[in-house]
């Protein structure tokens, strides 16, 4: 089950919004749907929303959405130029645009007070959300992202990297291959990440290409590379879960140092999992972030 709603962005950037799994039965006494067949939060369902990191799709979080519709309402978002949301040629891709975006999503969908948890570029927006809307987000769950400042070089790397791409595939077996082992930024075959970026390709006339623009991708990430979150991670109110894979991006030191500046800041780490590490592994991640969701409780 894959149900999609439609929900208006900053500047009035169409944004899809995804359930993979029934919510919970809602209170009778409750508040009915809208006219949009959504359920307000008052219909006692806690809401979280999951936001992908950058290149990624709604649909990777789908089997922790369906784990989580077990007892909270979860939508997950294809944020602008991702998915099956609006790609404009002249639209803003600056940091608050995504914010923005979250920030409407979490109202149109009646979701808050919610559970953010975010991937990479997603969780950037969710703690950039928190610390700006503290009434909106009552637990945090950040997946390896880094708080401190990359660099011009990361993103001269991700240009050049941009530009390796084999373009385009053949089939999706050819994706596979080349992300899963024959990309240079491979240390060891990888079948997880062959998947993932199976799962942003689409078929086109001439072969596979990516659903998104890697112009657009670029464009996102300078409004972030050059500059450190930390001030923002400060500002975070609520409960907040700093979870890294053990060969992610996110060096213990630092996530460790996030924890800290986090007033409210836990640690978590998954064995055995690189950057995708809801998608490397989706039962250690599960074991990793339930304890924390359960000590929020309900609303």
């Amino acid at each position: 089950m894959a149900r999609r709603i439609d929900v208006t962005g900053t500047g009035g950037v169409r944004l899809a919004a995804w359930e993979f799994g029934d919510p919970p039965k809602p209170d009778p006494a409750a508040a009915a749907p809208d006219a949009q067949g959504t359920h307000p939060a008052s219909d006692g369902s806690p809401g979280v929303l999951l936001l992908h990191g950058l290149m990624g799709r709604a649909s990777h979080w789908a089997p922790t959405a369906r784990w989580l519709s077990e007892r909270y309402r979860a939508v997950a978002l294809d944020q602008r130029g991702h998915g099956r949301s609006d790609k404009p040629p002249q639209g803003s891709f600056a940091r608050d645009a995504y914010v923005d975006d979250a920030e409407a999503a979490l109202e149109q969908l009646g979701l808050a007070p919610v559970v953010l948890i975010g991937h990479a570029m997603g969780a950037l927006t969710a703690w950039q959300l928190a610390a700006r809307r503290p009434d909106l987000v009552r637990g945090l769950i950040i997946c390896d992202m880094r708080a401190s400042a990359l660099g011009a070089a990361s993103q001269r790397e991700w240009d050049q990297w941009f530009k390796s791409w084999p373009l385009p595939f053949a089939t999706l077996a050819d994706v596979r291959k080349w992300f899963g082992e024959d990309d240079p930024w491979v240390e060891r075959p990888n079948p997880a990440r062959g998947e993932f970026y199976a799962e942003v390709m689409a078929e086109s006339p001439d072969g596979w290409r990516p659903v998104f623009d890697p112009e657009q991708m670029l464009r996102s990430r300078e409004t972030w590379v050059y500059d450190a979150h930390w001030e923002e991670l400060a500002q975070v109110r609520c409960p907040a879960l700093v979870v890294r894979g053990l060969d992610g991006e996110l060096g213990r030191a630092e996530a460790q140092e996030m924890v800290r500046v986090l007033p409210r800041g836990q640690y978590a780490e998954v064995a055995d999992a690189g950057h995708l590490v809801h998608y490397d592994q989706p039962e250690a991640w599960r074991a990793a972030i339930e304890p924390f969701l359960d000590s929020l409780g309900g609303h």
